[in-house]
């Protein structure tokens, strides 16, 4: 079936009633039920160990007393006892909300030009609305891409398979409008060799790891991240025949600080559940079922006490959601993808963009540092912020701040001192990054959703410790 031209723009109208929907798994065909999820992989739904990676006191594992940070600016709590300590949210969401979605069907084109020419160029964005989804960019590849079939596996595998979830993969319109990249930017990304490469844009990007946890990330992130991937499991599974696929998740937690000034999670303060459902099911059993089903298998009973606030759908009605309820757009979720809110953002999108836009490659090499940095012992807590400009092979500047929580392991008493480690054992050019972290590989699908980072795959080389 052709699709109608318009200039550059190509525009699926509802597919005819024969359409056949592909069930095997290759390039622009069906992977997945429409309840079987695809494969923008969710983290391992399992409660985190009880115990973080610190001390029962609090103190870091490793015995070192880095210096006290500064105070942190915080919300008050009701009791005066608690007077040194802070409320942190994180929240995090489905891969069926429709931003979160838009995000999938952008990685998953990518997943499919990587397949068969992983040196394609692409910069993939994608909008969705009741009954339609937009996806637009710019895409060079010598790869022949069914585009319209790989939206409508990824739309179905997100479990939109019924217009009155807010889409339907089988009558939904598609409007595809791609072109090549441009040549100006080509020129300036092009080498003989891919660790020459320039940075495929201008940007700013950071990484970030902590010791709250064994995936060196901060607690309040973890636990909204792996309670909204628990959303979609009981869907999957038909635990909860109600659920529908939109959902959202956003816990707090109470932090004080150890004898060293670092955050160390002390309990949960609230937790906030925005379920999609269907008509018929009552607001006591979508309270009683989330309660049950989500949070108890997910956060560690440790943190929970009487004084634990719950608000289960607190709008009181959640059966019109996906994009039927909200538009969804690419690149709007960047705090859910990263680090929950604790670090600092650089402002470029993560998902639909290959390995050359350094808003992606670079990001997950920050983080790479980071938690190397962190692991290694040189700090508790630690941000890197790395720059890049167009066209240019290497960054041009490189940060790390450690809060205050510096060891001085092996003689590196500075932040200065970290950096010139950072240099000197990692190659920070962006066409060594894609490289080392073999990034022209079509893993980006399972980024799309429950975060980039902190994940256990194998696929995600960037959170491997390197030995520094």
């Amino acid at each position: 079936r052709r699709p109608t031209s318009c200039n550059r723009f190509a525009i699926y109208n509802s597919p005819p009633s024969n359409l056949a929907m592909s069930t095997t798994a290759s390039v622009g065909t069906a992977s997945a039920s429409a309840e079987g999820g695809g494969d923008a992989a969710a983290p391992s739904t399992t409660a985190p160990a009880d115990t973080p990676m610190m001390g029962t006191d609090g103190s870091a594992t490793d015995g070192t007393s880095p210096a006290k940070p500064a105070s942190i600016a915080t919300s008050s709590t009701e009791d005066d006892a608690a007077a040194n300590t802070f409320l942190f949210a994180s929240e995090s969401v489905t891969e069926s909300h429709p931003d979160k979605l838009c995000d999938v069907i952008s990685d998953a084109i990518v997943d499919a030009c990587l397949t068969l020419d992983p040196a394609s160029r692409i910069a993939c964005e994608t909008v969705c609305k009741t009954g339609v989804v937009i996806v637009l960019g710019e895409i060079t590849t010598s790869a022949s891409i069914n585009y319209e079939q790989v939206i409508r596996d990824a739309v179905r595998d997100a479990g939109y398979d019924d217009p009155a979830k807010g889409l339907d993969y089988k009558t939904c319109n598609v409007i595809v409008a791609l072109e090549e990249q441009s040549p100006d930017i080509a020129q300036s990304v092009d080498a003989a060799k891919v660790e020459d490469i320039g940075a495929g844009d201008s940007c700013i990007v950071f990484g970030y790891a902590c010791e709250e946890t064994p995936e060196y990330m901060p607690m309040s992130h973890v636990l909204a991240t792996k309670l909204s991937a628990r959303l979609a499991e009981v869907r999957k599974d038909g635990t909860l025949d109600w659920i529908r696929p939109d959902g959202k998740t956003q816990i707090t937690l109470e932090y004080g600080y150890n004898e060293n000034g670092v955050p160390v999670p002390k309990r949960v303060h609230s937790i906030v559940i925005s379920a999609q459902h269907s008509e018929e099911v009552s607001n006591d059993k979508i309270a009683a079922d989330l309660m049950e089903h989500v949070v108890k298998p997910i956060v560690p009973e440790k943190y929970l006490d009487d004084k634990t606030l719950y608000h289960m759908n607190p709008s009181g009605r959640f059966v019109i959601g996906g994009p039927h309820s909200d538009a969804g757009l690419s690149g709007r979720k960047p705090i859910v993808d990263t680090y929950g809110g604790w670090a600092s953002y650089g402002g470029g999108a993560l998902s639909g963009k290959d390995a050359t836009k350094v808003d992606r490659s670079g990001s997950y090499a920050a983080r790479w540092i980071a938690k190397s940095l962190v692991a290694n012992g040189y700090c508790s807590r630690c941000k890197v912020q790395l720059s890049f400009a167009i066209g240019v092979p290497h960054p041009i500047s490189v940060s790390v701040d450690t809060y205050g929580t510096c060891t001085k392991k092996n003689g590196m008493a500075t932040e200065r001192d970290l950096v010139k480690l950072v240099e000197t054992k990692f190659d920070l050019r962006p066409g060594s990054i894609v490289k080392e972290l073999d990034l022209r590989r079509p893993i980006m699908r399972k980024t799309a959703a429950y975060g980039h980072f902190g994940r256990e795959e194998e696929e995600f080389k960037w959170e491997k410790v390197k030995d520094i």
